[in-house]
């Protein structure tokens, strides 16, 4: 297969979201909320256990109340801020404003690190004409990640599952974006580390190929091994 074009996923594959333990710590001190460390760490434990952090894992056992809006979470950005600060929520923190606080937290550039060779091959398929697209489930713009650490530049198109009404591993989602970055589903690749929603992509004719969701400083070069950049 000659690629023409590559659609990577957002979380989990060319970035990754802060630890909780980090989220938590950035609010309550820009909330200047002070708690004794034991506190802190039952909070760290409870967001944890919650999967109130988006971009993390989903929980495992959704509160009946939130099942309509985790279903649909990323629909539109409404029910993603429902389903996650509901989520949060399970855990008791000391001021109710925390909740959205913690929501918006995850949405700015500084929560997010890119993995550390997503530059790299980012760079590499653009100088090998190689058209970029980033196909995102998520109920927020995600842009101003890409713009904040300089990759921006790098990506021809992007698609998000809120501003189209669809998620993944809906095949119109995918085939929006081919159509964006103007290239047949047989010469693209989809890059994601979910089997069955980045794996949505190989109904349209795509090849797949994934990676790990792993911390930042586990997965060096997750990207560069899988040979997207000719030569």
């Amino acid at each position: 297969m000659v690629i023409k074009g590559v659609l990577f996923d957002f979380s989990g594959t060319l970035f990754r979201i802060e630890p909780v333990r980090d989220w938590l710590a950035a609010v309550l001190r820009e909330e200047g909320v002070d708690v004794p460390a034991e506190v802190f760490e039952r909070y760290v434990t409870g967001l944890t256990e919650a999967c109130a952090l988006p971009g993390g894992p989903p929980p495992l056992r959704v509160p009946e109340r939130l099942a309509g809006a985790m279903s649909r979470r990323d629909l539109s950005a409404a029910l993603h801020r429902e389903a996650y600060t509901g989520l949060a929520r399970g855990v008791a923190l000391p001021d109710p404003g925390l909740y959205d606080a913690l929501y918006d937290r995850h949405m700015r550039p500084e929560a997010w690190l890119p993995y550390p060779d997503a530059s790299e091959v980012l760079a590499g398929l653009r100088r090998a004409g190689i058209a970029v697209g980033v196909v995102s489930n998520i109920g927020w713009d995600l842009r101003p990640v890409f713009r904040a650490h300089g990759l921006d530049a790098l990506v021809d198109a992007y698609v998000l599952s809120f501003e189209h009404g669809l998620q993944k591993p809906a095949a119109g989602l995918f085939r929006t974006a081919c159509t964006l970055i103007g290239r047949d589903p047989g010469e693209v690749v989809m890059v994601g580390d979910d089997r069955i929603a980045d794996g949505g992509a190989a109904a349209l004719g795509c090849e797949v190929r994934f990676v790990d969701h792993l911390p930042v400083p586990d997965r060096p070069d997750g990207l560069r091994s899988l040979g997207l950049v000719p030569g």
